[in-house]
């Protein structure tokens, strides 16, 4: 997922983006504890997408938009 991407959608969208990667950051969280983690990398890449969204929804909220 790409920031660009990211611009291009409304803030509703962006909302439900947001919504969606926290359910799988959960339900890696989740798989993890009861010990069927199956790639490990994801974690850190849902973590990211989920900085990537909130960062754009606060340039977005700002104005800004660069």
């Amino acid at each position: 997922m790409k920031a660009k991407d990211l611009r291009a959608k409304s803030a509703p969208e962006l909302g439900e983006e947001l919504l969606k990667l926290r359910r799988e950051q959960f339900n890696l969280r989740m798989a993890r504890a009861t010990g069927q983690a199956a790639k490990p990398d994801q974690f850190s890449k849902v973590r990211r997408n989920i900085a990537r969204v909130k960062t754009v929804l606060a340039q977005s909220r700002q104005g800004g938009g660069k």
